[in-house]
């Protein structure tokens, strides 16, 4: 029988391979080029998820091993180690390092991935492997289509990855989304997603919020899951919206653009 640990780390590995296969046809003019991250070219985007690697490795060993948390001055030293590489060495020390965290994920027994518990170092308590490796596909995806981005305009988020994710944003809200925007203004939105179908309700006020659909809304907003997943992290800027999208009523994307304004 599958876990959901084994289905999350399938997605890891499948993300892994596509995106080491684009990764090694960039070349420098490629690396230095901008991404979807706003204030990051490729290659620091591949330092961010190849430093990122490093440091969940080390926390997943710290936890296989009994040991604490490796902690915030181990992390500032991989950081600082991967800030001071050129554009090539972050492509290729991203691929190295991803490569060995996924390694150490398929090493693990069907016990080990039932039963162990990891310390992540910002989460109030240890949490098991199929949410620790589910942080890390969220991280991965949405950085994997900054990296593509740059080049493909029309690029989407990794099919594998979209089902898993659909159901975990919803608690970063209160970092992700910018009531400021509203200007006071209170909304509820209905969501309906296409692969996979589904149907939200977004409450737009002090407070932005998932809730359960409402039968009356102010608006409806209907695309793609990849694109509602996008939207929610600042990534589906008006060249990057898939005609798809249609809204009606209430429903503004370029107010909602301004709600979730990325990172």
């Amino acid at each position: 029988m599958t876990s959901s640990a084994d289905t999350v780390i399938a997605a890891l590995r499948s993300g892994h391979d596509s995106l080491a296969a684009h990764v090694r046809g960039l070349g420098e003019p490629d690396l230095t080029g901008a991404s979807g991250a706003s204030e990051w070219d490729v290659s620091q985007v591949l330092s961010h998820l190849g430093s990122g690697a490093e440091i969940h490795l080390a926390t997943v060993e710290a936890a296989l091993e009994g040991r604490p948390n490796p902690g915030f001055e181990f992390n500032k030293g991989v950081w600082a180690r991967w800030d001071a590489m050129a554009p090539a060495d972050r492509a290729a020390g991203f691929l190295a390092a991803n490569d060995a965290l996924l390694a150490k994920y398929a090493s693990l027994d069907a016990a080990t991935l039932a039963d162990l518990r990891i310390d992540l170092g910002f989460l109030p308590a240890p949490v098991d492997v199929a949410t620790a490796a589910s942080l890390r596909l969220s991280e991965y995806t949405f950085h994997s289509w900054d990296v593509r981005v740059g080049g493909d305009s029309q690029a989407v988020l990794a099919d594998e990855a979209v089902p898993l994710l659909t159901g975990t944003l919803g608690g970063m809200f209160g970092w992700l989304a910018k009531s400021d925007a509203l200007d006071g203004r209170a909304l509820t939105l209905r969501v309906e997603t296409t692969d996979p179908d589904a149907v939200h309700g977004l409450r737009l006020a002090d407070k932005v919020e998932l809730v359960d659909a409402p039968a009356d809304a102010d608006g409806v907003l209907r695309l793609p899951a990849e694109a509602w997943l996008r939207l929610i992290v600042g990534r589906l800027s008006p060249q990057h919206t898939p005609a798809a999208v249609e809204t009606a009523g209430a429903a503004d994307l370029a107010l909602l653009r301004q709600v979730f304004r990325g990172f």
